[in-house]
């Protein structure tokens, strides 16, 4: 286990922040272009070895403190039975989830043992780590599961989704279960915590979000007291109420439209994660520096106790095509400032 992430999650007062990105391993990286050459993305994902490695590469190159599972939060909607293909124009469904068709949803056994590659990938990916580096594994979000399902993606205003959201009880008949299992599955392999990926959350109200969707975060949280993140992109703080910070989190990432140093309130245990502009990470290096220690700064100026906590990282994921160069200077840059 990496010291640096292990101190994050207890709350540990540290100068230098564990670092780690969303997407870290993906289509901006070499490492990853050279097997994408080779092998299909299903295959990366599906076949524990090639997954390790595709795992692997970000942190043998950038030296990033945590490892990540290399999978896609799309598979427990293939295991139901709802198909699934990658495109050139990203992943398709076989079908679009009704409120007429949802009965058609697989059954969850079969679901959990379809889901059991993404155990053995663990496996395979702590084989091949370094001892002093952390590694964690992530599932979808409910919500997020489910607005793919009706829409095919997560963009725009999810009018089906909210219009079907009387459905969302019936999908988490089948999804629920299996995302807890799928946990346990991670668990299981050897990651020390599990994220919770939620992009769709910021497409809805902050009532809606506490009115339906934080429930099911709740009991996934108290069935693995101290081992979810939960990660949610575009919502706000006055999303998060009392009980939410009261729940048993083992950290909580926010993405760059939130001021961070002010996250280590809104999330009072565990870990606080991001959040720095991923796209500026697309100009050229002496701006770019320059951005980045302007987003240092306000951690620098607070004591080790404010800022503890911290894991270092972007707002959302590493975007398509972005200079590594200065995905490496984020890495040197954050350890030589706040050392």
């Amino acid at each position: 286990m990496n010291t640096l992430y292990k101190n994050a999650l207890n709350r540990t007062p540290q100068a230098v922040p564990p670092i780690w990105f969303m997407r870290q391993a993906g289509r901006y990286h070499k490492h990853y272009q050279g097997l994408r050459s080779q092998h299909s993305f299903m295959d990366l994902c599906k076949k524990p070895e090639l997954a390790a490695q595709v795992a692997l590469g970000p942190v043998q190159d950038f030296d990033f403190d945590v490892s990540i599972l290399f999978s896609d939060i799309l598979f427990p909607l293939e295991a139901l039975g709802m198909g699934l293909e990658y495109t050139d124009h990203g992943p398709r469904l076989g079908f679009q989830l009704t409120s007429d068709n949802i009965s058609q949803l697989g059954p969850v056994d079969k679901a959990i043992k379809f889901m059991s590659f993404q155990k053995e990938a663990v496996q395979a990916t702590r084989a091949v780590l370094p001892a002093n580096k952390s590694l964690i594994g992530f599932i979808g979000g409910p919500w997020t599961l489910f607005v793919y399902a009706v829409e095919g993606s997560h963009a725009g205003s999810l009018i089906q989704s909210k219009k079907m959201i009387p459905s969302f009880s019936l999908f988490l008949e089948k999804m629920y279960p299996l995302l807890k299992e799928n946990i346990r599955l991670q668990l299981e392999g050897g990651v020390e915590t599990v994220m919770i990926f939620d992009t769709a959350a910021g497409e809805v109200s902050p009532r809606f979000f506490q009115d339906w969707i934080q429930p099911v975060l709740a009991n996934l949280a108290q069935e693995f007291p101290g081992k979810i993140g939960y990660y949610s992109k575009g919502t706000q703080p006055v999303f998060f109420n009392a009980e939410f910070k009261s729940l048993p989190w083992a950290g909580q990432g926010f993405d760059h439209r939130c001021q961070l140093t002010t996250c280590f309130d809104i999330q009072n245990k565990g870990f606080v994660q991001g959040n720095f502009d991923q796209s500026l990470l697309f100009m050229e290096k002496s701006d770019f520096k320059k951005e980045l220690l302007k987003y240092l700064a306000p951690f620098k100026d607070l004591s080790l106790e404010k800022r503890a906590g911290w894991v270092s990282g972007l707002g959302h994921g590493v975007l398509p095509k972005t200079p590594e160069s200065n995905v490496r200077l984020f890495v040197d840059t954050v350890r030589e400032v706040m050392l």
